[in-house]
């Protein structure tokens, strides 16, 4: 499972020009899975997610997690982030989980986010065509891979 987390002061999902979800101070979380994610990976990125200090404190230092400050998550899934690029020019996607096995990765990821967070989690619409507009606070951009956990 790999994410990419920007923190934000607001973010949006639109779908065919219809509002689908919105959130303000918090994360923007863009989800790719793989066919041979678990629950484990979910439990591990979740935990990551949620206890990631990158917010500041009353020093300006990033010192709180999105829990700390109360903040929204906004969970776009994102199959692109399983991009090859070592080959040609035309980005290979053969590593990203079909959808029969994605979209239940992503269910699962958006209820035990939500759960963990102890409030609702704004989300995108699996394989649809998504406008994302945000405004990325810092910037900040964090990419965490369950799979290489060095990043």
């Amino acid at each position: 499972m790999r994410i990419v987390i920007q923190r934000v002061s607001e973010a949006s999902v639109t779908i065919d020009g219809a509002f689908k979800s919105s959130i303000q101070q918090g994360l923007l979380v863009l989800a790719g899975f793989e066919s041979d994610d678990s629950q484990e990976d979910i439990d591990w990125t979740i935990k990551k997610i949620l206890q990631l200090r990158i917010f500041n404190d009353t020093l300006g230092v990033m010192n709180l997690s999105v829990k700390d400050i109360d903040g929204e998550i906004l969970a776009v899934s994102q199959f692109t982030l399983h991009a090859k690029t070592k080959k040609g020019n035309r980005p290979s996607y053969i590593n990203a989980a079909p959808p029969e096995i994605a979209i239940p990765l992503y269910n699962r990821f958006v209820d035990s986010l939500s759960q963990n967070l102890g409030k609702p989690v704004g989300t995108g619409e699996f394989g649809a065509m998504m406008m994302v507009k945000l405004i990325n606070d810092g910037p900040v951009t964090i990419i965490i891979d369950s799979k290489n956990k060095d990043l």
